[in-house]
C-alpha cells in the first residue's frame, strides 16, 4: 500500500514537468509561417533577450512575451478582417499600427489591400517586401501571381503558379487553386 502514495507523487510530478515544458515550447517556439497564416508570430525585433536574472524574473518576461505577442495577434487578426471585407484604407492603417512591417504576413497583406485598390506598384512594392522577408511565402507567391495575371502577365503568374506548386508540395493547397482560378480567368481574389 505504501507503493501508491509514492506512485501517485511521481505521476503528479510527471505531469507538472509535462505542462511545464509544454508551455516553455509554446512560449519559445517559433512557428513555420511560410505557408502564410492568419495567426503570425510577431516579427522579431533583432535584439536578444537578457537571459540574466532569477527564473522567476526570466519567468516574467516570457509573460510579457506572451502577452506581447496575444496583443499582436489580435490586432493582426482584426486589421486582416478589415481588409478581407474591403475596408483597405483602415485595414493598412491598422497593419502599420502593429509596428511590424517587415513581417512577410503583414506586408503581404498591405501588397493586397493596395492591389485591391488599383495601386499595383505599392502593391509590388509591399509583395517584394513579403517575400524578402521570407521568400517561401507561399501566399504572397499566390497573391503576387495574382498581380501578374492582373497586369496581363499570363506567363509571369504561370511561374508563379509553378513555385506555390513547390511550396505546397501538390495543386490542392488553396494557395494554388486560387491562383490557377485567376489565371484561368474562372476568379479574382
Amino acid at each position: 500500500m505504501s507503493q501508491i502514495p509514492t506512485l501517485t507523487k511521481a505521476l503528479r510530478r510527471l505531469a507538472v514537468l509535462a505542462v511545464a515544458a509544454l508551455l516553455v515550447t509554446a512560449v519559445g517556439a517559433k512557428p513555420l509561417y511560410a505557408m502564410g497564416t492568419d495567426t503570425p508570430p510577431p516579427a522579431d525585433d533583432g535584439k536578444k533577450k537578457d537571459k540574466k536574472g532569477s527564473a522567476i524574473e526570466q519567468q516574467e518576461q516570457q509573460l510579457a512575451q506572451a502577452r506581447e505577442q496575444a496583443k499582436f495577434l489580435r490586432d493582426y487578426r482584426a486589421a486582416r478582417e478589415l481588409i478581407l471585407a474591403g475596408h483597405y484604407q483602415a485595414g493598412i492603417a491598422a497593419m502599420h499600427a502593429l509596428g511590424h512591417d517587415e513581417h512577410p504576413d503583414v506586408a503581404n497583406y498591405i501588397g493586397y489591400a493596395n492591389r485591391k485598390m488599383g495601386q499595383y506598384d505599392q502593391s509590388r512594392i509591399w509583395y517584394e517586401a513579403a517575400l524578402k522577408a521570407d521568400p517561401a511565402h507561399t501566399r504572397t507567391w499566390s497573391y503576387y501571381g495574382m498581380w501578374h495575371a492582373e497586369q496581363g502577365n499570363r506567363l509571369k503568374a504561370q511561374d508563379y503558379l509553378a513555385k506555390v506548386n513547390a511550396l505546397c508540395g501538390d495543386t490542392t493547397c488553396k494557395e494554388y487553386t486560387e491562383l490557377k482560378a485567376v489565371i484561368d480567368g474562372k476568379a479574382s481574389y
